[in-house]
């Protein structure tokens, strides 16, 4: 039966990333990032896949269980709580992901402790809070598969079946690795990136998002994350994992678009700008509907 944490209602500025991939360079970074921006760990989310493709599982795992941030689960999770033999990313059968995620995983499920892989199997499959009178869900893919790959190109039928789903008026979500933000009507989809890896630009930078209500809705902020990428490689090179990976660290560019419909391989090495997106609180678009009339 899945799991919901409910955080209430929160009218202070929330940071949400995903996919610290075992990246100790990119989680200390993203943490340093919450200190900066002055948002405590209890209003910071990650939507999952602590542990995945880089060289530091267990010491990802133990700073992020310290600082007590909020922990959505993901696939890996999963994975590495039921002692899976594999990790349940959703890749193709034989695809070359498929074949790559064989190594890292191998490496991480014999990296991390007990400790940690009980802590994985007992994180929520969800995390809701209520902002600017709207009930957003966050989960790691989507409300119905924490496997589950959804990016901009993504139907919009797709998007709405799982908002209705989630019985919420946004869904917060990370597993593809790509930032974008889209209206659909008057709910939302906010895929807030993920700081392990970069997002196929063509730049080391990661991705992360501040969430902040705003006079008139929330406020959803894509913001660059700068870290010491190579430090990040070099920890992979030490421990002969996928090099395809560890140069991706450097290069920003993925190995292979094996996951990606056409239009995102067709965007591959395209600088992503930082961005933002208003989102009218539920008061605003009933007022503009009685306007309209």
């Amino acid at each position: 039966m899945a799991k919901t944490q409910h955080l209430g209602h929160i009218d202070e500025p929330l940071l949400i990333f995903g996919g610290p991939y075992s990246n100790l360079q990119a989680t200390e970074a993203i943490l340093a990032e919450a200190r900066m921006l002055n948002i405590p760990f209890r209003r910071v989310i990650c939507t999952g896949d602590v542990a995945a493709y880089c060289g530091d599982p267990q010491a990802c795992s133990d700073i992020i269980r310290a600082a007590g941030i909020h922990v959505v689960k993901g696939n890996c999770e999963e994975s590495f709580g039921v002692n899976a033999e594999d990790c349940g990313c959703g890749f193709d059968e034989g695809s070359t992901c498929d074949q790559l995620s064989a190594r890292w995983y191998a490496y991480a499920q014999d990296s991390l402790d007990t400790a940690a892989c009980r802590w994985m199997a007992d994180l929520p499959d969800a995390v809701t809070f209520r902002m600017a009178e709207r009930t957003v869900f966050v989960t790691h893919a989507t409300a119905t598969s924490n496997n589950r790959f959804v990016f901009a190109s993504t139907a919009d039928t797709v998007k709405a079946a799982e908002l209705d789903a989630a019985g919420a008026d946004a869904i917060i979500c990370g597993h593809s690795g790509l930032p974008f933000t889209q209206p659909l009507g008057d709910r939302l989809w906010h895929n807030a990136g993920v700081v392990g890896m970069p997002a196929n630009d063509g730049t080391p930078r990661t991705w992360f998002s501040v969430v902040t209500p705003a006079p008139g809705g929330i406020h959803f902020a894509h913001r660059p994350l700068e870290y010491d990428h190579a430090g990040a490689a070099r920890r992979m090179r030490d421990h002969n994992l996928p090099e395809e990976y560890a140069s991706c660290l450097g290069t920003g560019l993925w190995d292979n678009c094996d996951i990606l419909p056409e239009a995102e391989t067709a965007a591959q090495g395209q600088e992503i700008t930082p961005g933002s997106h208003l989102w009218p609180a539920a008061e605003a678009v009933r007022h503009a509907g009685v306007a309209a009339e």
